[in-house]
């Protein structure tokens, strides 16, 4: 007796298994990898609690708080990577790792350093309270729709790198004074809601990338060096320590000026 297309379709249907497939089962891991990713992200926020802890005890070391600080950074430096890699935003789309990614930033990168600057005493009592200036302008900063140029690979404003200067500035009071960087911290707080553009590591241009990235590395390295004697490291090393600051800014005025050019070109024409 025949049967019908329909039955046909019911009936290689029902002989298909009810457990997935190993496509199914890839897709399944592929998304658990992905969430895996959020959870990396997210897990920052236990690095900014162990420094918050430090800042809390009555003789803060800022040393540790720049330990937890820094693996902070690690984590942020290695999240955006493995999120392309894995297609977080395509596969684990429930979750917003960018909300994630800007608030542990703004927590580890701009309020608790500059919380360590006034627990310090790294600028002078009378004006500790304009801490609160970088803090605001980074709040701004981080809100701003403009803040990353991903297509050109640039942070627009000083991206509130507020960890570097904290650790400089525990580095300068001794010898210059409070004065000079409460000075730097309000030059800086007003960077950050200017159009200048600097580098954004993870998206620099190929032929840079590398560089950028290694040097990032070493220069890590260099201030886990430092750390065992923070403050008190030799001249010659607290200088060694700014060769890849002045690399990435005098990098970055470079390129932004490069790029400036390039769509001034096209937006006249003139490729």
């Amino acid at each position: 007796m025949s049967t019908t297309i329909a039955e046909r379709d019911a009936d290689r249907t029902s002989d298909e298994p009810a457990v997935p497939d190993r496509f199914e089962r890839s897709s399944r891991l592929a998304k658990a990898k992905a969430y895996a990713v959020h959870v990396y992200t997210a897990s920052g926020v236990l690095f900014a609690f162990l420094a918050t802890r430090e800042l809390l005890q009555e003789a803060c070391d800022p040393r540790w708080v720049f330990v937890w600080l820094l693996a902070t950074v690690f984590v942020d430096a290695t999240d955006g990577p493995l999120a392309r890699k894995w297609h977080v935003k395509s596969l684990a789309p429930s979750i917003d790792g960018r909300t994630i990614d800007d608030i542990l930033d703004y927590l580890t990168f701009a309020f608790l350093p500059l919380v360590l600057v006034y627990v310090m005493g790294w600028i002078p009592r009378a004006v500790g309270w304009t801490v609160s200036l970088g803090m605001l302008a980074s709040l701004l900063g981080f809100a701003s729709v403009k803040a990353k140029e991903e297509d050109d690979g640039f942070f627009r404003g000083f991206p509130s790198y507020w960890n570097i200067y904290a650790f400089y500035a525990g580095l300068a009071a001794p010898l210059w004074g409070g004065w000079f960087n409460a000075v730097l911290l309000w030059g800086l707080a007003v960077l950050v809601v200017c159009p200048i553009r600097l580098i954004y590591p993870n998206l620099a241009p190929r032929p840079w990338k590398p560089l950028v990235l290694g040097g990032a590395a070493a220069w890590a390295i260099l201030m886990l060096v430092m750390l065992p004697r923070y403050p008190h490291n030799p001249p010659w090393l607290v200088a060694a320590s700014l060769v890849y600051p002045a690399f990435y800014t005098v990098l970055s005025v470079a390129l932004d000026i490069k790029a400036r050019r390039r769509d001034a070109a096209a937006a006249t024409g003139d490729v």
